[in-house]
């Protein structure tokens, strides 16, 4: 007798999105078996017995491997999703816990929500001997001491770490004089700035945790990165790493569809909505009985794509399953949260619209479908989120492509995209303006002595003197300390920014700071009349108050968006490479930007058309950064044969400038709003057309480093992007740019397409 194949509840729909063309590509990703070996019983048996409690009867070989190692020194474990990294560091923290009763561990996670659902985690093992408590800025004071005092397992983020913990360690004196190990997990969130960041708050624990005689055992945890082992070095300043990467646990067979929205207009490159396209499969699948995750960046989206797959439900034939999805995003409060995530895991909620809140670790039980709408920045990042799907059976992973240059070029090419290495994780800690700022950090909690090399890096001397230069730090009997010693630098440095000039950012309706940014970039974002987006939800700024240092918003919820333009400028600065590739003068250094915002432009959402112009009297801003740039030959040389005369080479400088910047992402771990570019037919100090790419933060992070070293492959996926796109005169899918500061003007696309052929043929 045949066996029938079997049905998913997503084969109706897959079966439409083959028919009208949405459906762009289709493969399966066959299971995996795990690989498992017995608990060691060398563990101490409190431990063995909490296992068994918890049902492991055994573990995975990744977990077995990353036990053994941890007992010589420090690793990096980089699996996949849901291959139970944690157990990882838990079992030799906690074996390390049971044995030795005076000893102390450091969790450090991203996010809260994190913390938390790990906080539940190690209370479920029911260890006699263990006592882990949350704290960070949601503790009360009055329990805060009782922790310190008491707590062997500390749960904590960087931003508690750099401002609460270590500026404060004489009060946590006992606790760091028995630390034993610091976890690090969700290790690849902290790349570029924040990475930066982290890099110098963890050299800055090893130092005080010296000065009080231990020396921590650091244990990471990441997803999948290009640099695993580089990553955990920049992060920790240590070089005797171990790599644990082969994975252990199973995998169920996952299907993966990419899915295009339908071309409106092609002259123009307009395509139908990504977000009801989203909303429409998500609505699907919950109605065929699929447990079902949509990931989307922002949370005005997370809530547009909620609002149309309700009413998609309400209006069918099962309207009562419009109660059993919901959203999950940033700004709730740590009930609401914890309430959405036990609803899941219960099964009560058959769909969840979320942001990259749970793309990281949270434990959220079984699902059975995961969409990504948009590329989410890295492929990464986007592995994260599909790993969400089909975790114990059978699975369905969607892209949801939108306009934009990237989305466009997978889709064209989408064995290249799933068959891409995951980027690498780019982030520098001696980027001049972060590293400064945590010496004064340092100096802070104790003066910079000779032998900080180790620890510090090789250039803080150099750093160190400039800052006694500045008249921030002083030298006395060999040891840097601070100049005003009452001064308390940490409140001055947040983690998620270059600078520590920064505007405040104030909710006029709540009268509540609701974050900051860096002055460099403040002009450009939230000038007068600015739509802002603030984690994903929309504000207009009321007034940018220049003397007080911050922007006045207010809730926002009209039909248009801003775009500012800029007049800028880059003056090379420092000289650091240079080589010649592609018939042309590659470079890398340090520039100078200048920028002055001389209005903006407000456009209609509906179909980006100009409302209005708005003009702006505002001072200009000149930042440090590091940039890769090229000098292109003469007029003559670049060939007026390949269409490129005078009057369009402005044009053509301009959109390679826009078709780079979109696909660098491709080469390094960042998004696009990371990267900025000024294109030039004469620079002043080359004399040439001149292209640069440069990063958009003071002081640079190392993006444009990674340009310059693929400069190859930028050129080369830059003249694919362009010369797949089928409008005529350029797009928001090729060489249009959101954030272009000359308002997309102005652009040729066949110039540019002529330009960047030259460099591949030469």
């Amino acid at each position: 007798m045949a066996v029938a194949p079997r049905t998913e509840p997503w084969s109706e729909l897959l079966e439409r999105g083959r028919a009208d063309e949405r459906l762009v590509h289709e493969s399966s990703v066959p299971p995996r078996a795990g690989h498992a070996v017995p608990v060691p019983g060398e563990l101490h048996h409190q431990l063995r017995d909490a296992l068994t409690r918890v049902g492991i009867a055994a573990l995975h070989t990744h977990q077995h491997d990353a036990l053994m190692a941890a007992m010589d020194g420090p690793l990096i474990v980089t699996t996949g999703t849901a291959s139970g990294k944690s157990l990882c560091f838990n079992l030799p923290t906690l074996q390390q816990l049971c044995v030795d009763p005076r000893a102390r561990a450091l969790y450090l996670y991203p996010t809260k929500a994190l913390a938390q659902d790990q906080a539940r985690a190690l209370a479920a093992l029911r260890l006699p001997r263990i006592r882990p408590a949350i704290y960070d800025g949601d503790t009360p004071q009055g329990e805060r001491r009782a922790i310190r005092a008491r707590a062997n397992v500390v749960l904590t983020n960087p931003d508690m770490l750099h401002v609460g913990i270590l500026p404060n360690h004489r009060a946590w004196g006992d606790f760091l004089a028995n630390l034993a190990v610091v976890v690090v997990d969700e290790a690849h969130v902290y790349r570029g700035v924040f990475g930066s960041h982290m890099g110098n708050v963890l050299r800055r624990l090893r130092r005080i945790a010296a000065a009080y005689g231990t020396e921590p055992r650091f244990l990471l945890a990441s997803a999948t990165v290009a640099n695993p082992l580089e990553l955990a070095q920049r992060l920790t300043g240590l070089d005797d790493i171990a790599l644990i990467d082969r994975d252990g646990a199973p995998a169920a067979e996952r299907t993966v569809a990419m899915w295009n929205p339908p071309m409106l207009d092609e002259a123009l490159g307009v395509r139908a909505s990504a977000l009801s396209e989203a909303a429409d499969l998500f609505a699907d699948l919950v109605h065929a009985g699929a447990r079902t995750i949509c990931f989307i960046k922002s949370r005005k989206a997370v809530e547009l794509i909620l609002r149309h797959a309700t009413a998609r439900l309400e209006s069918g034939s099962r309207p009562d399953l419009a109660d059993r999805i919901a959203p999950y995003r940033a700004g709730y409060t740590p009930q609401q949260r914890r309430e959405l995530e036990e609803r899941l895991t219960r099964g009560d909620l058959l769909g969840v619209v979320a942001t990259d809140a749970l793309e990281l670790g949270i434990d959220i039980g079984e699902l059975d479908a995961a969409i990504c709408v948009t590329f989410p920045g890295t492929v990464a990042s986007l592995r994260q989120m599909w790993g969400r799907a089909g975790r114990r059976s059978r699975g369905l992973a969607v892209y949801v492509a939108g306009e934009d240059a990237l989305d466009q070029f997978f889709c064209r090419h989408p064995d290249e995209f799933l068959g891409r290495p995951v980027e690498a994780a780019i982030l520098d800690h001696e980027s001049e303006q972060i590293h400064a700022a945590h010496l004064l950090c340092a100096a802070h909690e104790g003066p910079l002595a000779p032998g900080e090399a180790d620890v510090l890096g090789a250039g803080w001397r150099g750093a160190a003197e400039r800052l006694v230069s500045a008249g921030l730090l002083v030298e006395r009997r060999g040891a840097f300390q601070l100049r005003a010693p009452e001064d308390y630098p940490a409140a001055r440095v947040p983690l998620r920014s270059s600078s520590a000039d920064v505007f405040s950012l104030i909710d006029v309706a709540s009268g509540e700071m609701v974050g900051t940014l860096e002055a460099a970039r403040a002009f450009s974002t939230v000038h007068e009349g600015a739509v802002y987006l603030h984690l994903g939800r929309a504000y207009e700024v009321v007034q940018l108050d220049l003397h007080e240092r911050r922007a006045l918003l207010k809730p926002f919820d009209g039909d248009w968006f801003t775009q500012p333009k800029r007049e800028t400028t880059t003056a090379i600065e420092r000289l650091v490479e240079r080589r010649e590739t592609m018939g042309v003068t590659l470079s890398f250094g340090n520039v100078v930007v200048t920028e002055t915002v001389v209005g903006y432009q407000r456009k209609a959402l509906a179909d980006h058309q100009q409302i209005d112009f708005v003009g702006l009297d505002l001072p200009e801003t000149a930042f440090s950064t590091q940039a890769l740039w090229y000098e292109l030959d003469a007029l003559a040389a670049l060939g007026d044969d390949a269409g490129l005369g005078v009057e369009r080479l402005l044009g053509a400088l301009h959109a390679t400038e826009h078709a780079q910047i979109a696909v660098l992402p491709l080469l390094a771990m960042c998004d696009r709003w990371d990267i900025g570019g000024l294109s030039t037919n004469a620079h002043p100090q080359t004399g040439r057309p001149t292209i640069f790419i440069y990063d958009g933060h003071p002081g640079g992070v190392g993006i444009t480093r990674a340009g310059y070293r693929g400069f190859e492959r930028l050129v080369a996926d830059a003249h694919r992007l362009i010369a797949e796109c089928r409008c005529k005169r350029g797009c928001p899918s090729c060489v249009q740019s959101p954030k272009c500061g000359n308002l997309n003007e102005p652009l040729s696309k066949a110039g540019a397409l002529a330009l960047l052929t030259r460099l591949l043929g030469a």
